[in-house]
C-alpha cells in the first residue's frame, strides 16, 4: 500500500503527475464495437434479472429479493457506463453519449445533466480545501472542527457515522436528493434534467404498479437500487478518503497532483472489478478522465508504476471508515481520536 510516511511507493513517482497526461492520451479513444458490447452485456443481464425477479414473485418473495440483490450489481455497472458518458469517453459522438446517459439516468435515479455538472466540479476541485461542497463527501479540517459549537460537532459526527454515510445516506441521496438539482438551482437546464428524469421515473413506476402491484417496487426496484447506491457510495468514499490522501490549500493545489495522489487504486477481485467497471483504478481515471473504463486495465498493464501506486485491498479499505478530519499541519486524514490527541 503506502509507505510509513503516507506517500506513494518510490516506483510510483518516477514521473511528475502532469507528465502522465501526454502518455495517457494514447488510451482515450473509445472502441465503438467494444462500447456497444459493454452496454449489451450490462443491460441484457439487468433486464433478464428484472424479468426473472418479477416471475419469481409467484414462487417466493425471498427468491425475488435474492435475484434483485444480484441485479443491484448490474445497476451499479450501468451507473459506471453513465459515468463514462458524462466524461464523453464511451462513444465518439457526444450527443449519443449524452442521450444514453440521460436514459441510464432514469434507471440509476440520477438526473444526467445535473450529475455531469456536479461531477465535473468534483474533478476540477478534488483535493482543493477551498472548493469543497459539490460532488464530494464533506470533509472538515481539524481546525474547522475545533471551531464548531458542540451541536455542530454532533451534526458532523452523525454525518460521518458509517450508519448514516453508508446506511441512510445512499437511499436519501438517490431516492430524495436527486429529485431536485441541489447546488445548481439557478440553471434552467438542470431543472429540465431533474424534472425530466423524475417524470420518466414516475411513468416507469406507474406502469410497474399498474401491471404488478406494489410488490415489484418493494422487492425488485428498491432492493436493487439501494444496493447499487450503497456500493457506489462506498466506492466513492474509499477512492478519496484513505491514508495517504492528498489535500491542499488553494494556493498550493495542483490538479494533476491531486488526481494522482488524492485518488486510490482499489484492488478488487476480478469479478468485482468487472461489475464495478474498473472504477477502482481511480487515480488513473482522475489523471485522464477521457479514458473509457474498459481501457483502464490496459494502462496498468503498460505502466507498472501506476499499477503499484495508491494500492488498497478490500481489507485495508475497511480501516478508512475511521478517518474523519484533515489535519493541515501533518497533511493526513485523522480519526476523531487522533485529532483529539493533537
Amino acid at each position: 500500500m503506502f509507505d510509513q510516511s503516507g506517500d506513494l511507493p518510490q516506483e510510483s513517482v518516477t514521473r511528475e503527475p502532469r507528465e502522465w497526461v501526454k502518455t495517457l492520451a494514447a488510451y482515450r479513444e473509445p472502441n465503438a464495437l467494444r462500447s456497444w458490447v459493454e452496454l449489451g452485456i450490462t443491460v441484457g443481464p439487468f433486464v433478464i434479472l428484472w424479468a426473472l425477479a418479477w416471475w419469481s414473485l409467484s414462487i417466493s418473495y425471498w427468491l425475488t429479493l435474492a435475484v434483485s440483490i444480484v441485479n443491484g450489481a448490474f445497476l451499479l455497472r450501468l451507473f459506471v457506463i453513465q459515468h463514462d458518458c458524462g466524461h464523453g469517453s464511451f462513444f465518439y459522438n457526444r450527443n449519443l453519449s449524452d442521450w444514453l446517459g440521460r436514459a441510464l439516468g432514469v434507471l440509476t435515479l440520477t438526473p444526467y445533466d445535473v450529475w455531469r455538472r456536479s461531477h465535473s466540479i468534483h474533478h476540477s476541485a478534488s483535493g482543493n480545501l477551498a472548493r469543497r461542497g459539490i460532488g464530494d463527501i464533506h470533509t472538515m479540517t481539524v481546525a474547522e472542527y475545533d471551531a464548531l459549537t458542540p451541536l455542530s460537532r454532533l451534526k458532523y459526527r452523525l454525518y460521518r457515522n458509517p450508519i448514516v454515510l453508508f446506511g441512510f445516506g445512499p437511499g436519501y441521496l438517490f431516492l430524495l436528493q436527486n429529485r431536485l438539482p441541489l447546488g445548481l438551482m439557478n440553471g434552467a437546464r438542470y431543472w429540465v434534467s431533474a424534472m425530466g428524469t423524475n417524470i420518466a421515473l414516475l411513468v416507469g413506476l406507474s406502469v410497474i404498479l399498474y401491471f404488478g402491484g406494489i410488490m415489484p417496487i418493494l422487492l425488485i426496484f428498491l432492493p436493487s437500487t439501494l444496493l447499487a447506491a450503497t456500493t457506489g457510495m462506498w466506492l466513492f468514499y474509499v477512492q478519496h478518503q484513505f491514508e495517504g490522501a492528498h489535500w491542499d490549500s488553494e494556493e498550493d493545489w495542483q490538479v494533476h497532483d491531486a488526481a494522482l495522489h488524492g485518488s486510490s487504486h482499489y484492488v478488487l477481485p476480478s469479478p468485482l472489478q468487472w461489475l464495478s467497471g474498473n472504477i477502482g483504478i481511480h487515480h488513473v481515471h482522475h489523471l485522464y478522465s477521457r479514458i473509457p473504463f474498459y481501457r483502464l486495465p490496459e494502462v496498468l498493464r503498460d505502466h507498472a508504476e501506476l499499477a503499484t501506486g495508491n494500492c488498497m485491498t478490500i481489507r485495508e479499505s475497511l480501516g478508512n471508515v475511521r478517518l474523519k478530519l484533515w489535519d493541515e499541519k501533518s497533511g493526513r486524514l485523522l480519526s476523531f481520536g487522533q485529532a483529539r490527541k493533537l
